[in-house]
C-alpha cells in the first residue's frame, strides 16, 4: 500500500480522496492554483504545492507541474478524481514513464474507451448494442448537415473527448446543426484540447442509465449496479439515483453483463462507468459511452452496495486483487444525490459567481433508517468562481424504499442553507415533490416536459400557504418581541402590536394573530386556528418544527416589508404589516416596469468569445448574437425579438457582468 498520494484536482473530489485515504492510513498531498489558495481540500491534504493561475489550462492541466509536484512531495501515485487530466491517456502514460503509480485505468483502457469514436467500435465488437450513428471525422458544418439528414433528426452532436455534459447539442433540424455544431467543436477545443466530433441518432423518450464497474490488474470485472441520471440540464445530471425506477432484474442483469464484457475487452482494471440510453417504451438499451475515471454520482453506487470506490481505486492500483465476486454484492435500499449548483434556476440556471455569504448544511450521519451523507469542496466565507464548474456540493440520502428516500432528500434539501449567490436547491426541492418524479415515471427531457418555460417556481399548496403565513407571522412576532426588550426600539407600542397581523402574499392579505408560547404558537389565519411547533428565535435564517403534526422547515431572510421564504421549490414573498400598515399598503400604486426588450445583457458573467452582429444589421427572434463562456460551457446569447442592431458594446475578448448590456436594438 502507499504511504503518500497526490491528488490532483480540486473541490469536493478532492476532499473525498481526502477522506479515504486518511481513514486508510495513507498521508496526503494536493496541487492548488491561486483560485483554490484557500480552499478547504488545500487545508485538509497533509501537503498542498501551487501550480499556477487560476485557469485550468495554465494549471491543474499541466502534466508537468501535475508530475513536479508529485516529486516534491515524494508521493508514490496520483489520483486523478474526475475531470481535468483524469481521461487523458498522455498523462497515465507519463506516469508510468516517471514510475509513479496512476490511480485509474491502463492507458490502453483509456485510449479504447475515452475516445468516444473508437470505445464505440470496440463495443460494437464486444457485441454491446450500439446507437445509430456516424463514427467517423466530420470535415465542418455542410457534411454535419449531411450526416444529421441521412441519420435524420433529432440528432446528438457530441465532442469525441468529452464528458462532463460538456461538447453536446441536440439538433432537431438543419438550423440546429448550423449553430450547434460549431459551438460544440468550440467547446471541445477549449474543454478537452481535442476538436473532432461525432454525431449519433437521438432516442426519442430516453432514460440515462449507467453501470459502475470497477476492475482489478488480475482480471477480475464486477459490475456494482446501475445508476438512473435522467433528470438533467444542458445535458448535465443534476439529480441521480441507485437503483433505477425503470429496469426490472432481467434487464439489469443484461446491461451489467454487456458492461462487464466492454470492460475485459479492453482490460480495464479499475472504476469506470459504461454509460446507455434505454427507452421507456420497452427497456430496450444502447451503449453512449464509456467513462474511464470515477463518476460524481458515484455515492448512489456506495450507499446502496456498501462499499468506498476510492477505496477500490486506491487498492487495484497497489495491485491488490478484488476482494469480492459479482455473487457478492446485493442491492441494499435506495439512494438519491442532487448536485447543489451556483446557479439561477428561474434564469435557465446560468452560472452564479460570488462569496457564500451563509453555508449551512444539514447534519450528515444515520438517524432511524435514512442516512444523509454531503459531499463538499467549500465553507461559508468562500469564494465561488468563474474558472471553474459550478457545483457547490452533492446531497446523498438512502433508506429502505425509494420514496423514502426521496423524502429525506426533501427535507435535507429544505435544510441547506446557501447565502450570497444563486442555487438550485428550489428546483431540486420541487422535483421531489413532483408526481411524475415520484412515480419514476420521466426521461432526459424531463426539465423541458415540466417546465417547457423555464422553471419559475411552483406555486404553494393550500397547506403550504397557511405554513408560509404562519413563519412570515411568527418572525415578525419574534422580531417585535424582542424590540420591545431593547431600549428606544419601540415607542410605547401595546401589546396588540406584537399579537396581529396581515401577511400579504400574492396581493392577497391574510389577518393574521400570533399567541407565542415556550414550545412554539397558536396562530390564527383568516379566522381559521393553526398550530406550529417551532424552537426558533429571532434571526433564525431556518425555522423548523412541526406545523399541524408534521415535520417542515422553512428558509427565511428578511425582505422589503416582510421576508422572502422557500420551501419545497416555492419561493414566495410575504409582507408583514400591523393592520393599520395593511390599510396603507393598498394605497401603494404599483411600479410600472421599465421597457427593457431592445437591450440584450449577458445572463451570466463570463467572457465574451464572438460578437456575431454589427450596427445596421436585422436580426429576428432567437438568433444568435454572440458568445459568451462561463464556468468551460458556452452560451449562445440570442435576440428576443425583431429588430435592427443599434450599437455593440463588447467585443471578443472582453470580461462582462451579469446583466451587463452588450447589444442594443434601435
Amino acid at each position: 500500500m502507499f504511504d503518500k498520494i497526490l491528488i490532483a484536482n480540486r473541490g469536493e473530489v478532492a476532499v473525498r480522496i481526502v477522506r479515504t485515504a486518511r481513514r486508510l492510513g495513507i498521508k496526503t498531498a494536493i496541487v492548488y492554483s491561486e483560485a483554490d489558495r484557500d480552499s478547504l481540500a488545500v487545508d485538509m491534504a497533509d501537503e498542498a504545492v501551487f501550480i499556477g493561475p487560476s485557469p485550468a489550462a495554465q494549471s491543474y492541466l499541466v502534466i508537468d507541474k501535475i508530475v513536479d509536484a508529485a516529486r516534491q512531495t515524494g508521493s508514490q501515485a496520483i489520483h486523478p478524481g474526475f475531470g481535468f487530466l483524469s481521461e487523458k491517456a498522455e498523462f497515465a502514460d507519463r506516469l508510468l514513464a516517471e514510475k509513479i503509480t496512476f490511480i485509474g485505468p491502463n492507458p490502453h483502457a483509456i485510449r479504447a474507451m475515452g475516445d468516444k469514436i473508437e470505445s464505440k467500435k470496440a463495443a460494437a465488437a464486444a457485441g454491446v448494442s450500439c446507437v445509430p450513428g456516424f463514427i467517423g471525422e466530420i470535415s465542418g458544418v455542410d457534411h454535419a448537415v449531411q450526416i444529421s439528414e441521412e441519420i435524420g433528426y433529432p440528432v446528438m452532436i457530441k465532442a469525441s473527448a468529452g464528458g462532463g455534459g460538456k461538447g453536446i447539442r441536440v439538433a432537431f433540424n438543419r438550423k440546429d446543426v448550423e449553430e450547434g455544431f460549431p459551438a460544440v467543436r468550440a467547446e471541445a477545443k477549449g474543454a478537452f484540447g481535442d476538436d473532432r466530433i461525432f454525431i449519433e441518432k437521438f432516442v426519442t423518450a430516453p432514460r440515462h442509465i449507467e453501470i459502475q464497474v470497477m476492475g482489478d490488474k488480475h482480471g477480475n470485472v464486477v459490475h456494482l449496479f446501475e445508476r438512473e441520471c435522467s433528470i438533467q440540464r444542458r445535458n448535465q445530471k443534476v439529480i441521480e439515483e441507485a437503483p433505477s425506477p425503470l429496469l426490472d432484474e432481467k434487464t439489469r442483469m443484461a446491461m451489467g453483463e454487456q458492461a462487464c464484457a466492454l470492460a475485459r475487452a479492453v482490460q480495464y482494471d479499475s472504476a469506470g462507468t459504461v454509460e446507455f440510453v434505454a427507452s421507456g417504451a420497452d427497456k430496450s438499451f444502447y451503449f453512449l459511452e464509456m467513462n474511464t475515471r470515477l463518476q460524481v454520482e458515484h455515492p448512489v453506487s456506495e450507499m446502496i452496495t456498501g462499499l468506498d470506490l476510492v477505496e477500490q481505486m486506491i487498492r487495484v492500483a497497489a495491485g491488490e486483487p478484488l476482494k469480492f465476486k459479482q455473487k457478492d454484492l446485493k442491492i441494499k435500499g435506495w439512494a438519491i444525490e442532487s448536485r447543489i449548483y451556483a446557479e439561477d434556476p428561474y434564469r435557465n440556471f446560468l452560472p452564479s459567481i460570488g462569496r457564500l455569504r451563509a453555508y449551512q448544511a444539514p447534519a450528515e450521519g444515520k438517524t432511524g433508517d435514512v442516512t444523509l451523507r454531503n459531499e463538499t469542496g467549500v465553507r461559508e466565507g468562500d469564494e465561488i468562481s468563474m474558472f471553474y464548474d459550478p457545483m457547490i456540493a452533492k446531497l446523498i440520502t438512502h433508506a429502505p424504499t425509494r420514496i423514502a428516500a426521496i423524502d429525506a432528500q426533501a427535507a435535507a434539501l429544505d435544510n441547506f442553507l446557501i447565502d450570497g449567490i444563486a442555487d438550485n436547491i428550489p428546483f431540486l426541492g420541487a422535483v421531489m415533490e413532483e408526481k411524475d418524479f415520484r412515480k419514476g415515471d420521466f426521461t432526459t427531457a424531463y426539465i423541458k416536459d415540466h417546465f417547457p418555460e423555464g422553471f419559475q417556481g411552483v406555486p404553494p399548496t393550500a397547506q403550504q400557504e397557511k405554513l408560509l403565513i404562519a413563519a412570515a407571522a411568527i418572525a415578525r412576532c419574534f422580531t417585535a418581541r424582542r424590540a420591545r426588550t431593547i431600549s428606544g426600539q419601540v415607542n410605547g407600542a401595546a401589546e396588540g402590536w406584537q399579537k396581529d397581523w396581515v401577511v400579504i402574499l400574492d396581493k392577497v392579505h391574510h389577518d393574521t394573530s400570533v399567541d407565542l408560547d415556550d414550545a412554539g404558537a397558536n396562530v390564527s389565519i383568516d379566522g381559521k386556528k393553526y398550530r406550529i411547533d417551532t424552537a426558533a428565535r429571532p434571526g433564525a435564517r431556518i425555522i423548523s418544527g412541526a406545523f399541524e403534526g408534521k415535520p417542515f422547515s422553512v428558509k427565511i431572510k428578511t425582505a422589503p416589508g416582510g421576508y422572502t421564504l422557500r420551501h419545497r421549490g416555492v419561493t414566495v414573498l410575504a409582507q408583514v404589516a400591523t393592520p393599520r400598515g395593511a390599510e396603507l399598503h393598498k394605497k401603494i400604486p404599483e411600479k410600472v416596469k421599465a421597457d427593457t426588450s431592445k437591450l440584450i445583457v449577458s445572463p451570466m458573467p463570463g467572457l465574451v468569445i464572438s460578437v456575431d452582429v454589427k450596427p445596421g444589421q436585422d436580426v429576428k427572434s432567437g438568433e444568435g448574437v454572440a458568445v459568451v463562456e462561463a464556468m468551460k460551457m458556452q452560451n449562445i446569447i440570442r435576440a428576443e425579438r425583431d429588430g435592427v442592431i443599434a450599437t455593440v458594446h463588447v467585443a471578443a475578448g472582453a470580461s462582462v457582468a451579469a446583466d451587463e448590456v452588450m447589444i442594443e436594438l434601435s
